[in-house]
Formats: C-alpha cells, structure tokens, sequence
C-alpha cells in the first residue's frame, strides 16, 4: 500500500537565473499545490497520461544508472514495478508556471525509491543540504536539461531555504506573516505555461557576452541580494527600494522571458510604485511574482488579471 506522503509547489521568491551565477535566493513551500503517488482511479485519462510519464522518467534514470552517473542508488525495480501497477502522480501542480510541478516529481520519487536517503528533518546538516541539493538537481535533469536542485530540494524538505552561495544554504526563518496587513506578495496568471530548457539555454547563452555579465555580476546579484537580506529582517524600505531596481533590470534585459502581453503592465507598476513585478521561475509564461504595499490599489490596477496572494504584511 502506498504511503501517504504530500509533495507542495514551491516559490523561489528571490534568485531567479541569479543563483546560476552564485547569487543568494530565498525558496518557500507553497502548499495551495500539492502532489502525492497514488494508485486511485488508474483507468482516467489523467492517470494514463502521468503514468506514461513516468514510464519516460524510468526509462531516463535507467540510462543514469547504465552510465553510472545516478546521483543515488534508487530501487529503479520497485519503481517500475508499481508503474507497472498503474501508479501516477497525482498532481495539483500546475506545469510550467514556474511553481516546482517537476521539482515534486523528483522529491517523491527520491524519497520513496532512494535506498541510502538522506532523511528531511530537524537534525539535517547544512552539509547534507548541500549534498541533497545536488542529487536532486542531477535527478531533475530530465526535465530541464541543467537544474540547480533547488525546486525539488524545497519539494522535499518543506521549509523555507536560504541560498547564501551553491555551497552555503540552510533553513531560514521568515518574518511572521501578517494575515491582516496591506502589503502583499501574489501571483498573477500570466494563462499560458512556459518552457525552462530553452529560456535556461539562451540566458547560458547571453552569459557569454561581457556587458550581460556584468549586468547579472555587478547589478542584478546585489539588488537581488539586498532584497533578501531586507525581506528576512522585515524591513520594507530597502525591500521595495531594491525592489523597483531589480524589477527595472528584469524589464530591461530578460524581455524575452517576460510574455509580450505584459510588458506595458510590468512598466506599469514601475512608474507608478504601486507594485512591481519579478520572474517567477525561468519565466516565458506561467505565474508572475507581484510585490505591493498596497494589495487594494495593485488590485485594483490589475483587476482584468487573476491574482492569488500568497504573503501578507
């Protein structure tokens, strides 16, 4: 019988494309999504399609296991065996919003497969953070050709993790949500998925060039760094300070991993201090990370848009 374990979404709220250049990032579980491996209904439409999958990502960690670069030794029969039975991965987890949907994959199938696991739990090491980090970013490779590990990592630990370095992470407190307060982070629907690999691809490939280098080196990485360091002390001045510099630089260079449709709002916000917008994962579609003072007025400036709050201060 299978056990019942939950798998939430995740939110990288601050690190976007910055910790493939060692910037700090700041990851928080989202548990309005979730997933779990079941064997109920194996005959729907939406069974047959995850199972399907599944077979795929079989197929792809049997050839890591032939070449011998399986990150961890995983009981790949077993794995098959209950695919075999009909297993999918029953999912809430919208794909390609940015909000962890493989990273949940990944973090169920190490933690019911994995035969040397590395526990989740109070007494976990930052060491071990670390070491886990990177076998999961190994095992996500399937789906994104280059992953930092980050998104299954929160998908398995289920606390809020801080990225000081690829080398220094660890949990991190975060300042007590004020459910009544003004200030909001949301989500805004963009409608339409986007693709990791290729956008992944072309910022690798952008990096090449000296100026967007500096850019992401001496500009992007502090505002983006400075944005942390404010959200976790609680202080909204420098927060939103740095806020509008790094929503500004996002405009101004990651445009094609803005959806065309929402740059005049993304501007919008911008100019007028009422909210400003971030990339929520790599991008090109899905959801949109929005920062407000004023969750009414954002609101109501973005009323023809569906917007989901997911913190309050």
């Amino acid at each position: 019988m299978i056990k019942e374990s939950l798998y939430y979404a995740k939110i990288l709220l601050f690190g976007e494309y910055g910790i493939i250049e060692d910037s700090m990032g700041l990851s928080i579980p989202y548990s309005h999504y979730k997933a779990t491996f079941s064997f109920d209904k194996p005959d729907s439409e939406k069974a047959i399609h995850s199972n399907s999958h599944l077979r795929t990502y079989l197929t792809f960690l049997r050839q890591q296991e032939k070449e011998g670069t399986l990150p961890a030794p995983l009981n790949l029969n077993a794995f098959e065996e209950e695919i075999n039975a009909g297993m999918y991965f029953d999912s809430s987890i919208p794909q390609g919003f940015g909000v962890g949907s493989s990273g949940a994959l990944v973090a169920a199938t190490y933690d019911r497969y994995a035969l040397e696991k590395i526990a989740a739990g109070d007494s976990l090491h930052p060491e071990d953070i670390v070491r886990l980090k990177g076998i999961l970013g190994q095992l996500e490779a399937h789906f994104h050709g280059r992953s930092s590990g980050m998104d299954p990592l929160i998908c398995y630990l289920k606390i809020p993790i801080l990225i000081n370095s690829k080398t220094d992470l660890g949990k991190v407190s975060l300042p007590a949500e004020q459910l009544e307060g003004a200030g909001a982070i949301f989500l805004l629907n963009t409608g339409e998925p986007g693709e990791t690999q290729p956008l992944v691809n072309l910022f690798l490939e952008r990096l090449k060039h000296e100026g967007f280098r500096n850019m992401i080196r001496n500009e992007f990485v502090k505002y983006n760094d400075e944005c942390i360091k404010a959200f976790v002390k609680g202080d909204v001045k420098p927060l939103f300070r740095n806020l509008r510099k790094l929503s500004q630089l996002a405009l101004d260079n990651f445009k094609p991993m803005i959806p065309d449709l929402f740059h005049a709002l993304w501007k919008q916000g911008i100019d007028s201090r009422a909210y400003y917008l971030k990339l929520c994962g790599s991008g090109g579609g899905g959801y949109i990370l929005g920062f407000t003072r004023d969750y009414e007025k954002a609101r109501k400036m973005l009323k023809d848009y569906e917007l989901e709050v997911i913190y309050r201060f």
